[in-house]
């Protein structure tokens, strides 16, 4: 008897999955209203047991994504925008008792699958493992744009659907699956011309739901620690004459960072840059920065070993790298390595290139910020300048970011007090925590890099649960140095539920959003 594998597979989804999830939202929907991968990882971070994909012999070819509500929110008049987070989905409410759907898609190459019928039966299965009261979604309505002449009300044409006087196949299929029309929500989605902007607002009982509330969905509280450690190094920039004393001076801060049971410990941006005082001579600045990145493959290398040997994630401030381009020749960009204790490495681009190091260093800004996923919770890294756009940090918090480490190099106190003003205003309008790390020292035979500032900062929202001034630790100005804080995350997830000001739950979804283009990945 042969033995052979499935071809057509209904499981979770994993971040992994990200990119093709991304494809196949735009096969289905057109590049400009497809889902992003980062949109998929928020989805991913918030909610993971609610996502799932349709696979078919290795390939995806169906996405199902759900959360976790309570029945008012699902009830009452709402936007696509607004429920979903802007794409990004939502962590399980505390007090949810409705499975939200706000996407299903399939492969129109493999829709005599019955793959939909498949999500939406998964759907069912995911609302009664949790016990919650029943399945919400808001669905289209394509027929109705050609009927509405006929039925200025959209309502009555539903109800004319219902009752098989129009053929609706979307809506029909809905209700065959068990739903049943609970209202109308105009402006759900109000570039969907087919259905005039309306949903129809469709509710499945689950008939097994206990009379008391259901199991609780593990939110981001139950998956990440109660409080995690963090460790900023104030590094000190000085004449070296081997490759080897570099890596001890590192290796004795990270040392430091794990004897303290850090969860994390930051470098500051360009601090390898110490690595061209070995030079003989000084080189010319694109000299010197295409010398610098002859030292990536070892850096990394090492700065893995560190973190993995130490136990503690390694934020490892940022290096210049040669970077290939698909079409032919190469760059150097300014590439923040972030140095997971399971020995798994991360990049992260700069985006923004300061003035300085495009005309001095031929810097060129990267592409993409992707959360990272870590054991402490979801983490993003931004580079010094970029820490001045608020996109950026936007964009990263909506994936589920709960920290956000910031490497920075500044030469003078007023480029110092950008970032750091920046960053303080990051965290309370994102309510979440943000690491910086600067450099200080001289390095006088290494053009560009002659002087510093710094004061390295662990940064709060500010309300009542943390820190008095929004700073957790601070470190003396221009001194080699080390700030170490606890921080609260189950205060943080508290205050973005019920703070003082809730700036992620007020936003204006009907008025603005932060949408990033396909090459952010």
């Amino acid at each position: 008897m042969t033995n052979t594998q499935a071809k057509l597979v209904i499981r979770p989804a994993t971040v992994a999955d990200a990119p093709a999830i991304a494809r196949l939202s735009v096969k289905v929907y057109g590049r400009a209203d497809a889902f992003t991968a980062a949109e998929v990882r928020g989805q991913l971070i918030n909610f993971p047991e609610g996502q799932f994909v349709a696979e078919y012999e290795g390939k995806i070819v169906g996405h199902c994504a759900t959360m976790i509500v309570t029945a008012d929110l699902a009830f009452k008049p709402h936007t696509w925008e607004e429920i979903s987070n802007g794409g990004y989905g939502r962590p399980p409410a505390e007090d949810g008792d409705v499975l939200y759907g706000f996407e299903v898609c399939v492969d129109p190459d493999f829709r005599r699958l019955r793959i939909g019928q498949r999500l939406y039966r998964k759907r069912k299965e995911l609302c009664q493992h949790f016990e919650l009261k029943g399945i919400a979604f808001a669905g289209r309505m394509p027929g109705y744009a050609r009927r509405r002449r006929q039925y200025p009300n959209p309502a009555d044409y539903v109800e004319a659907v219902r009752n098989k006087k129009v053929r609706d196949q979307v809506i029909l299929f809905q209700m065959n699956e068990g739903y049943e029309p609970r209202g109308i929500l105009p402006d759900y989605i109000p570039n969907d011309k087919e259905s005039g902007g309306y949903a129809v607002l469709m509710y499945w009982t689950n008939a097994l739901a206990p009379r008391g509330t259901g199991k609780a969905a593990l939110g981001l509280k139950e998956r990440v620690p109660s409080s995690v450690r963090v460790a900023t190094v104030q590094f000190m920039m000085r004449k070296i004459e081997t490759i080897d004393q570099f890596e001890e001076q590192v290796e004795y801060w990270v040392d430091v960072a794990s004897d303290y049971e850090s969860d994390f410990v930051v470098f500051p941006e360009l601090f390898t840059l110490e690595l061209l005082s070995i030079e003989e001579k000084k080189l010319q600045p694109v000299q010197a920065i295409e010398k610098i990145a002859t030292y990536t493959d070892r850096f990394v290398k090492f700065m893995s070993k560190m973190a993995v040997s130490y136990n503690v994630n390694v934020i490892g401030g940022s290096h210049p790298t040669k970077v290939n381009l698909p079409e032919g020749g190469s760059e150097i960009r300014n590439i923040a390595y972030t140095f997971l204790r399971d020995g798994s490495v991360h990049e992260s681009e700069k985006l923004h290139p300061t003035p300085s190091e495009r005309k001095w260093w031929n810097i060129q800004g990267g592409n993409g910020a992707n959360v990272i996923p870590t054991d402490c919770g979801p983490i993003g890294v931004m580079i010094c300048y970029d820490s001045e756009f608020p996109e950026l940090a936007r964009h990263l918090v909506n994936q589920g970011a709960l920290m956000l480490f910031v490497p920075f190099c500044t030469d003078e106190r007023r480029g110092f007090l950008r970032a750091h003003y920046c960053c303080q205003a990051r965290a309370v309008e994102n309510q979440c925590y943000v690491v910086t790390s600067g450099v200080v020292g001289n390095l006088p035979n290494v053009e560009n890099m002659d002087v510093h500032y710094a004061e390295s900062a662990i940064l709060t929202p500010s309300d009542f649960p943390f820190s008095r001034d929004g700073v957790a630790a601070h470190a003396a100005p221009n001194t080699e140095t080390i700030a170490i804080a606890d921080l609260s995350l189950d205060a943080l997830l508290t205050a973005r539920q019920s703070g003082t000001v809730q700036n992620l739950r007020d936003r204006r979804f009907d008025l603005y959003r932060v949408e990033w283009t396909q090459k952010q990945g």
